[in-house]
């Protein structure tokens, strides 16, 4: 089920990257996007920081939640598989950026 969102930053279709900045404690985001760049492909809701839900806080305000389209070969030094195989990621808006198409 895909909530509201109040204000999303990021569309369907946008370039964005995944600022490769190391945080202590609880991270929802995978460190093998770090760095990468990739597609949103939908915009998922908005959702309590489940960062700060970790340590007993609240987890407001809620964030926009994306789902982000990456190429497997950009994640995976030396991945043998095709060209065109992705991977799907949900990442809250806090580690997203916007991106260049050329990135």
């Amino acid at each position: 089920m895909i909530r509201p969102v109040r204000a999303a930053r990021f569309r369907p279709g946008d370039a964005v990257r995944v600022p490769n900045v190391e945080k202590k404690g609880h991270v929802r985001t995978p460190a093998y996007v770090k760095g990468k760049h990739g597609y949103v492909t939908a915009v998922l809701g908005e959702f309590p920081d489940p960062e700060s839900l970790a340590y007993g806080g609240a987890g407001l305000p809620e964030k926009p939640l994306y789902r982000v389209r990456f190429r497997q070969a950009d994640l995976w030094q030396g991945y043998g598989g095709p060209p065109d195989d992705t991977l799907h990621v949900d990442i809250y808006e806090h580690w997203l950026e916007p991106a260049s198409e050329e990135g």
